[in-house]
């Protein structure tokens, strides 16, 4: 039955900005700021810069390469900005998706919005439904387990914030839904665990086949009758709820209850990082790597795969929960620099990885995907055993980070490429960018020419 996409293509149709409750446009506001940082920091990796390089040899264009101070066209825009998002592990997510829809969705809205002249409250708007649409994909599938989320039900997240930018009635937001639905790609978990980068690029293709579908609705190209149905209830997934589509649908908003990370590694780490805080926390001397034997990271199934001692490159080291531990307890720090190049060389953050065992402890998965549990044991050399356990990681509905530490995390980030010239109008700009005629007026202000070209 696929009555409920026509519920789902008139919600997005008929749904404005005035419909919109408090708490869904401020937390869209601060998902905009949120990947506009996370973007702007991920311009500063080498591949990236390399890769804007070749896809704009020549700058010129409607849509900015945030930053990088140059625009090209929208589609190499979307591409390049969820791409630079996606790198340094920095940007939201949905829990109960399993996912992150942001940084689909918001690529594609500035690239669109940009070349349209489209207002704020526009942009917005259709920000807050394609993460509306995308996450509750994510919760009505069970994606395959060999497959990464990145890449997948975000197209169709994209395609429907283009879809919305363009005004499209309820007849063309279905046809968007049921053309993009086809249009995601086949992903591999494995790319993560492997240190395969290619996997950053995964939401920034989202983005750009999202401004890609939406062309081809306009082109008159078409979809099946229930391209979400096929797709998620016969290829990629082992169920497909389609009533999740609609349960709450206007009174319950995903992005509402999103997730916004500070450590900069996979969220499958981070409770483990929190234990780990609070037994540091918890010793007035804090905790001396030299004084530690060994370390037994227990969490739920997902998280207890990340498990490789010698990660080869940043991502590996990302979803590597030895490197994690070791570089955040000997760096005092889980954030950017502690996931340099240099850390992942570092002989002694290496050695400390050994030390750290991860096992699954099936009653912690049983949790999933309501929390993210983790225990940590550590065992000092004199015997000592310290141990600390959390349901929920810091960041989630259920624990949120307060608007000053967000605060700080969007000006760490762009600190890497803008100064704060820069980075402070962008960052008022992003909580008022529903009062703006275009949001042209905001991103005219990435049009800096960057501080720094990274290097390894």
């Amino acid at each position: 039955m696929s009555n409920y996409l026509d519920t789902v293509a008139s919600f997005v149709a008929d749904t404005t900005f005035g419909a919109l409750p408090p708490p869904a446009v401020e937390r869209t506001r601060r998902v905009i700021a949120d990947s506009v940082a996370a973007m702007v920091a991920g311009a500063a990796e080498p591949e990236v810069i390399a890769l804007t390089k070749r896809l704009v040899p020549v700058p010129g264009g409607a849509a900015s390469v945030i930053g990088a101070g140059i625009r090209t066209e929208p589609g190499k825009a979307a591409l390049l900005n969820g791409t630079a998002g996606t790198f340094l592990e920095q940007d939201e997510g949905n829990q109960f998706s399993r996912g992150h829809p942001g940084i689909h969705c918001v690529p594609a809205a500035l690239a669109w919005g940009e070349a349209h002249g489209s207002s704020g409250a526009d942009v917005l708007t259709a920000i807050a439904l394609g993460y509306e649409i995308g996450a509750r994909i994510g919760i009505s599938a069970s994606i395959l387990p060999t497959m990464h989320p990145h890449g997948t039900w975000g197209t169709v997240g994209a395609a429907v914030t283009v879809a919305k930018l363009a005004g499209a009635d309820a007849a063309a937001v279905r046809e968007t839904i049921n053309v993009a639905s086809t249009l995601g790609l086949a992903t591999s978990r494995q790319t993560m665990l492997q240190g395969g980068t290619v996997r950053n690029s995964f939401a920034g293709i989202s983005g750009q086949m999202g401004l890609l579908a939406w062309d081809m609705v306009e082109s008159g190209f078409t979809g099946e009758a229930d391209g979400l149905g096929t797709i998620w209830g016969t290829v990629v997934s082992t169920a497909w709820r389609p009533q999740e589509m609609t349960r709450e649908l206007g009174s319950r908003w995903e992005i509402a209850r999103n997730y916004f990370k500070r450590h900069a590694c996979c969220r499958y780490n981070h409770g483990a990082l929190d234990a780990l805080a609070m037994i540091v926390g918890q010793r007035p001397q804090g905790l001396a790597p030299e004084d530690v034997a060994k370390v037994r990271v227990e969490t739920y199934s997902l998280a207890a795969q990340l498990s490789d001692r010698s990660p080869k490159n940043t991502l590996a080291g990302k979803f590597s929960l030895p490197f994690s531990v070791a570089t955040t307890l000997i760096n005092a720090s889980s954030g950017v620099m502690s996931f340099t190049w240099d850390k992942i060389r570092d002989a002694r953050i290496q050695a400390f990885a050994d030390k750290v065992e991860v096992v699954e402890d099936p009653a912690l998965t049983a949790l999933m995907p309501d929390y993210r549990p983790a225990r940590v044991i550590v065992e000092l050399v004199d015997g000592t055993v310290l141990t600390a356990e959390t349901k929920t990681n810091r960041g989630d509905t259920e624990d949120p980070y307060d608007d000053a530490e967000l605060d700080r995390k969007f000006f760490e980030l762009t600190g890497r490429v803008w100064p704060e010239a820069t980075a402070r109008p962008v960052y008022e700009g992003c909580f008022a960018i529903d009062t703006l005629a275009d949001v042209n007026a905001l991103t005219a202000r990435f049009a800096v020419e960057p501080l720094m070209q990274a290097g390894e």
